[in-house]
């Protein structure tokens, strides 16, 4: 009988695409905040209302912002599917290269930074709040160490090592400045974004770069 892993590797094998399909379903995520945004019931602040606010189950005061998301159930379950694909994605595309210790632990910090998605979306900033912020942490600060560690280890064109590396580095330094309440004019929420969004944009683009470098190496084999 076939070990989990061997079970894994076999069905990686078979459906090469399916690990990189996973985090390009990242893009849902953007798609799901346009959408919850468009029926908030005030205007809604790219700058001032963080990404969560639009998962909060209440309307009222939250903090010091005013927050009512009608389409509150939408945002969280676009957090646990990002989480999902965030966790398979990187069990299946972690077969694909060399095992190091370094894609060993990018490809492990992504997978814990997918499981802290799935508790920001199970666990609404106005509910359990030390559940929400430790799965908010996982996605922030493990999700880009993922980045830097993925981007030093992985073979990948120079460009998109530079941007994956980079992408890590603008949004770690954005974490500092946002637990420091330090926002330089783009506040509260457009410095949450800059620390949320190198890393979910750079999942999609490595999806489309895997899948491109499938489907041109089965072509070459035809």
């Amino acid at each position: 009988m076939k070990t989990p892993v061997a079970m894994i590797e076999t069905f990686n094998d078979r459906y090469p695409l399916v690990g990189p399909l996973f985090w390009m379903l990242s893009v849902q995520y953007f798609i799901i905040q346009i959408v919850a945004a468009s029926r908030w019931s005030t205007p809604f602040s790219l700058l001032h209302n963080t990404i969560s606010d639009l998962g909060n189950t209440a309307c009222g005061a939250y903090g010091q912002r005013l927050v009512c998301s009608p389409l509150h159930n939408w945002m969280n379950a676009s957090f646990i599917i990002l989480g999902i694909s965030m966790m398979a994605g990187s069990t299946l595309i972690y077969r694909e290269f060399p095992k190091t210790r370094l894609s060993l632990a990018g490809f492990s910090f992504m997978g814990l930074a997918g499981f802290g998605t799935l508790l920001v979306g199970l666990f609404p900033e106005n509910t359990i709040s030390p559940l929400h912020i430790t799965g908010a942490a996982l996605a922030f600060i493990l999700g880009n160490l993922a980045l830097i560690a993925l981007g030093l280890t992985l073979d990948m064109p120079q460009k998109l090592r530079f941007y994956t590396i980079g992408s890590g580095i603008i949004a770690l330094f954005a974490l500092i400045l946002f637990v420091l309440n330090v926002y330089l004019g783009f506040g509260v929420g457009g410095m949450e974004r800059l620390t949320a969004y190198p890393q979910a944009i750079w999942l999609i683009v490595f999806g489309i770069y895997m899948s491109h470098k499938h489907c041109r190496l089965k072509s070459k084999t035809r």
